[in-house]
């Protein structure tokens, strides 16, 4: 009997929820009352205006547009996507183009006759608990959406069961709800109503596109300064049933979304991520050759269009750089996956602003990027439409990186202008990259390391792996390893191994989602050994952690590498002006071109260093046996150190001493005109910059803690500091003169400990350490990495007043006063006030 009872209880609680669930859903679709006396007939506005059928058939009766709601779609829910259409001048210089998204969000419209409105709500659909549990009660309580707008309910079309609402104001400026460019913009600010207007509106099944010319006045302590801004608001139904999700597997890089699970069989809520990937399946006629390993056609394959703006000459290459992926997409199982192709007159409705269509747009735009962002839908992951950004400019960033990092072993490289194949092929390496993006793939910054550097000196090596890295998603740019006489002729990088991977395991169709996990679960350990398949997430450069995993590297050995590619740069530098000569030309090329080179001399410094104090951090799971945390073997950290005392501490003069400057400094672009610097100056800052990087405080705890933790011989701060201050300080051990170039070195290091000794206390009162103005090299790709985005997130900070760290800078700064007192009179006069310098400040900052 008590059986019996517990089973009417249950399906009581269970009727009980549902009812409640269902109540409450349908309050939240509509509010309903029979008296429409009080609104305007359909058939009289129909007389007034013109109408367009569509998701919403829209009426527009003079400067009026309304939208007509048909019963069926109150409740569903719909994704705004809102897009930049045009911009002003002002707006273009600051990075701001046709194509970019600024503000996605879910609504949903529920009619409410009772007061004779239609609310729009918003909400963040992250969450999911099952329909009948206890809890999806207080999931729906606890998850609210929230009113975003309000209409007016104008009229009724009986005969269809729709209701009309009157929507200018959400579109024309007087309203920021459906559309807040200028917040999300960066601009502030609200519209001017009576400077802004509704320019079309255009209807299709699936979505609604409102164009709009937006106006505000920008003031920075002047007059005010007009902006308007084209913008392009789009309202699309998000499938009825979402795509199945698949879940992040923190090996592959994958773009995720958050999502939150509730059940009544938990002991804590279960968070997971859903990779965002586009809805590729198999025809269900096609499914049995498809799951017997046959290649078959998507459904729905991918489809890319290139702008019609793109210069004719480029359309063959960014076109081949989409098709490129096709192979990849073959190892999950489908042909023909991915389409390019430019629009015709047979698609007259054809709109760069349609989110029906997936554009690589073409952006007239000093800028030098590219970007590959994508819509998607929130409750699944599911790719919608994707927009590649290609501003014309980004072809100066490649111009620049061929010409330094291949311009030793290529003669196609060394031309002011390329010749417009050689062009063409870099442009073909961004959109494939870029293209990757749209499919879903992160940045993998660890690809490149499992290749051996002199593997990249190899013809047979080159050709056969295609390129650089494994990945093309990794930032590993050109061969600046292979020197003249090794014959290789790979140098761009090409869609690889990892990719191909990373395509099949987020692609492959699975009939059910158990087979889906254990296979996919499969074909990761299969791999996890290989370096070729391995993921290294993007980390901040200001904060490298994993030195196998940066921005720029080759190979797997960064002093290996840094000395073949600064063995180049010095072969480039001999001919900085033969390369860039132009008669009657100034010499802008060349300076450009010569702050090209430092700064490619700069980023193999950053290389190396970030292998001092690394740790590996590995994708571990349980299971694989497998170490999480590895430091930098102790003999590549020893490396680095004798690297950096070579190549950096002891300036190189081939390069801020040499008769190119005779005609130019290095210089950069700026806002007001070439800015140039004097390699004196610029030579102090950047040293300044590697010491103080060398130094930092969680660095050198990472040093500590690995003597702690490890039960091998690892390289120590002691190590570093009496590595460096040996090399540093070698004249003045030897009772030596010192040059220009080895006191500024002396300064740079003392200065280092002692502007971090300073903050000690926190001291505000002393001038903030100015880190060196980036140098603005080349670079590529908005892929902004964040706490959001990063799937590593590792804690290595102090407090300063008690950490091992303050013990050892303090004390090498008692250590380097010791050795000034006893050589304090040797050398010449210059060496000597030179050392009275050092030991006066030395001394003020300790006794401080």
């Amino acid at each position: 009997m008590t059986k019996v009872y517990r089973v009417f209880a249950t399906a009581f609680l269970f009727l009980s929820i549902l009812n409640t669930v269902t109540s409450q859903e349908k309050n939240e679709k509509e509010k309903d009352s029979a008296d429409t006396s009080s609104l305007k007939k359909y058939s009289e506005l129909l007389k007034e205006g013109t109408l367009k059928e569509g998701l919403f058939s829209v009426l527009k009766v003079k400067n009026d547009y309304y939208f007509e709601i048909p019963d069926s779609l109150f409740g569903r829910e719909f994704l705004i996507v809102n897009k930049i259409s045009r911009v002003p001048l002002q707006l273009n210089e600051a990075g701001l183009n046709k194509g970019m998204e600024f503000e996605n969000k879910v609504i949903t419209f529920q009619k409410d006759t009772l007061l004779g409105k239609v609310w729009v709500r918003t909400s963040v659909p992250m969450v999911t608990s099952p329909e009948h549990d206890a809890i999806t009660l207080s999931v729906h309580n606890n998850f609210s959406s929230s009113i975003l707008e309000a209409f007016d309910i104008k009229s009724r079309n009986e005969e269809k069961s729709s209701f009309l609402i009157k929507v200018n104001k959400v579109f024309d400026g007087k309203e920021k709800s459906f559309n807040d460019v200028f917040s999300n913009t960066g601009l502030g600010g609200a519209a001017k109503p009576a400077l802004s207007y509704i320019e079309a509106v255009k209807t299709f099944p699936g979505n609604i596109m409102v164009k709009s010319e937006l106006t505000t006045s920008i003031s920075e302590g002047g007059a005010g300064l007009p902006v308007t801004i084209g913008v392009a608001c789009n309202i699309v139904l998000l499938p009825e049933s979402p795509m199945e999700p698949r879940f992040m597997d923190k090996r592959i890089g994958y773009f995720t979304k958050k999502r939150w699970y509730f059940n009544d069989e938990q002991h804590a809520m279960k968070e997971r991520e859903l990779i965002t990937r586009w809805r590729l399946e198999p025809r269900p006629e096609d499914q049995a050759r498809y799951l017997r390993g046959e290649l078959v056609e998507p459904r729905q394959p991918i489809v890319f269009y290139i702008d019609p703006a793109t210069p004719e000459k480029w359309r063959s290459y960014i076109r081949q750089g989409v098709l490129d992926w096709q192979e990849a997409f073959e190892q999950a199982g489908f042909k023909n996956a991915v389409i390019a192709k430019e629009p015709t007159e047979q698609e007259p409705d054809f709109d760069i602003d349609d989110v029906r269509y997936s554009v690589i747009t073409y952006a007239a735009s000093p800028k030098s990027n590219a970007m590959g962002p994508s819509v998607v839908d929130p409750r699944s992951g599911e790719i919608l439409e994707a927009d590649i950004i290609w501003w014309h400019n980004v072809m100066t960033s490649l111009h620049s990186w061929m010409r330094v990092q291949t311009g030793a072993i290529d003669s196609k490289a060394r031309k002011n202008v390329f010749d417009d194949k050689h062009m063409g092929e870099a442009v073909r390496f961004v959109s494939s990259h870029e293209v990757g993006h749209t499919f879903g793939l992160k940045h993998n910054m660890g690809a490149s390391y499992a290749f051996e550097v002199d593997s990249l000196r190899s013809p047979t090596f080159t050709t056969r792996m295609g390129g650089t890295a494994p990945s093309i998603m990794d930032y590993a740019r050109y061969n600046y390893v292979a020197q003249p006489g090794d014959g290789v002729t790979a140098i761009t990088p090409r869609i690889g191994i990892y990719d191909k991977y990373a395509i099949q395991w987020g692609y492959t169709w699975y009939p059910s989602k158990d087979k889906e996990t254990a296979k996919l679960k499969k074909l990761v350990e299969a791999h996890t050994d290989d370096p070729l398949y391995f993921y290294g997430e993007q980390q901040s450069y200001k904060n490298v952690v994993d030195p196998r995993s940066q921005s720029e590297d080759l190979g797997n050995d960064a002093v290996k590498a840094g000395r073949y590619g600064i063995e180049n740069l010095k072969r480039v530098l001999d001919n900085v002006v033969r390369w860039t000569y132009e008669e009657g030309d100034t010499y802008y090329r060349t300076g450009k071109l010569y702050m090209a080179v430092i700064g490619q001399w700069q980023l193999y410094n950053n290389h190396v260093l970030n292998n001092v104090g690394g740790i590996y951090l590995n994708n571990t799971v349980h299971g694989d046996h497998k170490t999480s945390y590895v430091p930098v073997p102790y003999t590549k950290q020893e490396a680095a150190v004798k690297y950096l005392n070579e190549q950096v501490f002891t300036l190189p003069e081939w390069l801020f001493v040499n008769d190119v400057l005779t005609r130019t400094y290095p210089l950069k672009d700026s806002p007001l005109g070439p800015y140039e610097y004097s390699p004196y100056t610029m030579a102090r800052e950047l040293q300044y910059d590697v010491f103080y990087n060398l130094f930092r405080d969680d660095r050198l705890l990472r040093l500590l803690e690995a003597a702690v933790y490890s039960d091998k011989k690892t390289f120590g701060v002691d190590d570093l500091f009496r590595s460096t201050r040996d090399h540093v300080f070698a004249g003045t051990m030897k009772g030596k003169s010192l040059s220009t170039f080895e006191r500024m070195a002396q300064k740079n290091y003392v200065d280092v400990l002692i502007v971090d000794l300073l903050k000690l206390f926190e001291k505000t009162s002393k001038k903030s350490l100015q880190i060196p103005a980036s140098l603005q090299l080349p670079t590529l790709c908005n892929q902004v990495v964040n706490s959001e985005t990063a799937v590593r997130n590792i804690n290595y900070t102090s407090i300063k007043r008690v950490s091992e760290v303050t013990s050892v800078k303090k004390g090498e700064l008692y250590t380097l006063l010791q050795l000034l007192q006893k050589k304090k009179n040797k050398g010449d006069r210059t060496t000597r006030m030179h050392y009275l310098d050092l030991m006066g400040r030395i001394e003020e900052a300790i006794n401080n």
